[in-house]
């Protein structure tokens, strides 16, 4: 089953600071029937201000990734991290048994773009952490490439999940395959032009829970970049 969910689904609020579309509920945003998709919670596509954001706030027990698209993200956090993270970078922040941080545009004079994803941890009350991993925008180039997994590597960050984030930018027409394991979930959101996944159209901003298809097949029908995301 391939189900869409149109970009103008998506909840949206705008603040002044912050411009947020939401795919799942998330704050005062409710909808009781769209509160998770496997372990996946929150995929909220946030545009923030020069110079502002998120002060310190608490979090515990979730898996909190940021995917930036353009400018950077400044993370603070009562461990002691002060860390920016930039477009080529993942972030991943593990609140475990709790954790304090905040999070700011870096830039005085330029907004920033950023995708950030909760998921549930494998295991409750993990140590708090946090961690870093670039990869070569280059590699995105008519390929899936994974920043985001179970193992962790020069190039991939850890989460504590039996999960996969992959990036990808095709060329229009540039097909990619994809197997479904048994049993597992595929979250596609199609951040810039248009893609066919099988028989479904996902335009700009779209997204699509797959379930039930052992084989996906993923066409840019023009110029695309997307995030795909194998989770349980």
């Amino acid at each position: 089953m391939i189900e869409v969910f149109p970009a103008e689904s998506r909840y949206q609020k705008d603040l002044g600071w912050l411009k947020v579309k939401l795919s799942f509920s998330f704050g005062d945003y409710f909808d009781p029937n769209n509160t998770a998709f496997g372990v996946m919670r929150v995929c909220n596509d946030d545009e923030v201000a020069a110079g502002l954001g998120f002060g310190p706030h608490p979090h515990s027990d979730m898996e909190i990734v940021t995917v930036v698209l353009a400018g950077a993200v400044r993370h603070e956090d009562n461990l002691g991290n002060i860390k920016v993270t930039s477009v080529g970078e993942v972030q991943r922040m593990t609140a475990g048994s709790g954790i304090i941080h905040a999070e700011y545009n870096d830039s005085a004079t330029e907004k920033l773009h950023a995708l950030q994803l909760w998921f549930m941890p494998n295991e409750l009350g993990l140590k708090p952490s946090f961690e870093i991993s670039g990869y070569d925008l280059a590699d995105l180039h008519n390929a899936l490439l994974p920043i985001l997994d179970p193992i962790g590597s020069e190039h991939t960050v850890k989460i504590h999940q039996d999960m996969t984030l992959y990036l990808s930018r095709l060329d229009k027409g540039k097909e990619l395959s994809f197997q479904q394991a048994e049993g597992r979930r595929i979250f596609i959101f199609t951040i810039e032009g248009s893609l066919t996944v099988n028989e479904s159209k996902l335009d700009e901003g779209d997204t699509a829970r797959i379930e039930s298809q052992s084989h996906l097949s993923i066409r840019a029908e023009e110029a695309a970049f997307l995030m795909l995301i194998d989770l349980p």
